[in-house]
């Protein structure tokens, strides 16, 4: 490498220069061509507009530590799907008529639709389900072999043996369990099926009966769930599909109102009242996009990168929630959980 130094530089602009070159450097952006603003499409699959939005404040909350301004340096183009399965594909077919440089894509429908929409814009997808191989996303995890990089939604639905035991610890009096599945989602049933299998292991485990129960619209989940409320000692796990995203507000209502302890694997779930959620946690696999994109911009291609799986769990506890169902959570408890919502 040249040195940007010559012997008749006075040392103190030297030191100027290169101090100076090393704080435009992550603002310069090296993939960007002087003068352009980079454009970037974000397809936000079930989370609602907001700017405070935890997912999306977190991966804004990445640009900007990584040097890049929404309206300065960069564009950012928001897609809002809002839980409509249908839009996955107009939206990706719109930002790629828009000629965005690259794609931010949330959940493992909307990053098919949007690597069915092109094969060489660079894509991101964000917990693109529990294995992006077997849904025909990437090549591999190590090398995806393709315009598709990013994170997986867990490294193995194994941990939703937990589930069962955060419900008994929150609930000591429960003798059963159900699990509220979505049948919607035939891509990923070898996945769900593990879930599955995991959270009925660790019922029978601890003498809990279990019961899987499922609906394909969300006009059946009051009677559902009126049902399983009726039977004494129940308690409820809900299964992290888009689809129950989507009425995520109503299904933790309608829990309630059935008496229901009730545990989900995602966060959006907590937004909207629920007890308590453990899971892989979204916001951090969103402001890890923007390095992907940090990445991209700057020359990788997605092919080389692999695909990462999520590192940092979370325990989110509704105190609100558990007063009204007449529970009274453990201190013990309390003190492991990464968020108390009072």
């Amino acid at each position: 490498m040249d040195s940007i130094y010559s012997p008749g530089m006075p040392r103190r602009a030297f030191v100027g220069t290169l101090a100076g070159g090393f704080l435009a450097a992550p603002l310069a952006v090296e993939a960007q061509q002087a003068g352009k603003v980079l454009r970037v499409g974000v397809i936000v699959p079930v989370e609602p507009e907001s700017p405070t939005e935890p997912n999306l404040a977190a991966f804004r909350q990445g640009l900007r530590s990584l040097g890049y301004i929404e309206g300065q340096n960069i564009a950012v183009e928001y897609r809002y799907a809002r839980g409509r399965a249908e839009l996955f594909t107009e939206q990706a077919a719109e930002l790629v008529r828009l000629q965005v440089d690259v794609m931010v894509v949330g959940s493992w429908q909307p990053t098919l639709a949007a690597k069915k929409a092109t094969q060489t814009i660079p894509i991101v997808g964000v917990a693109m389900g529990s294995n992006p191989v077997a849904l025909g996303i990437v090549a591999s995890l190590a090398r995806p072999d393709s315009n598709v990089t990013g994170s997986s939604w867990t490294t193995g639905w194994e941990f939703t043996g937990k589930y069962v035991e955060l419900l008994k610890e929150v609930a000591p009096r429960i003798t059963r369990v159900a699990y509220l599945r979505d049948p919607q989602a035939t891509v990923t049933a070898p996945m769900s099926q593990t879930s599955l299998g995991a959270a009925r292991a660790a019922a029978h485990s601890v003498g809990l009966a279990f019961q899987m129960v499922e609906t394909r619209e969300f006009k059946e989940v009051d009677s559902i769930l009126a049902k399983v409320g009726r039977q004494r000692g129940g308690s409820l796990i809900v299964e992290s599909s888009l689809f129950f995203m989507d009425h995520a507000h109503h299904i933790t209502e309608i829990a309630a109102k059935h008496g229901l302890p009730a545990i989900f694997g995602i966060r959006v779930f907590m937004d909207a009242g629920g007890l308590m959620m453990y899971g892989p946690s979204l916001a951090d696999l969103w402001r890890r996009a923007a390095i992907y994109l940090d990445k991209i911009l700057k020359g990788a291609k997605p092919a080389d990168l692999p695909v990462e799986q999520p590192t940092k769990f979370e325990l989110v506890i509704n105190l609100k929630t558990a007063k009204a169902l007449g529970l009274t959570i453990p201190p013990s408890l309390l003190q492991r959980a990464d968020q108390v919502i009072e």
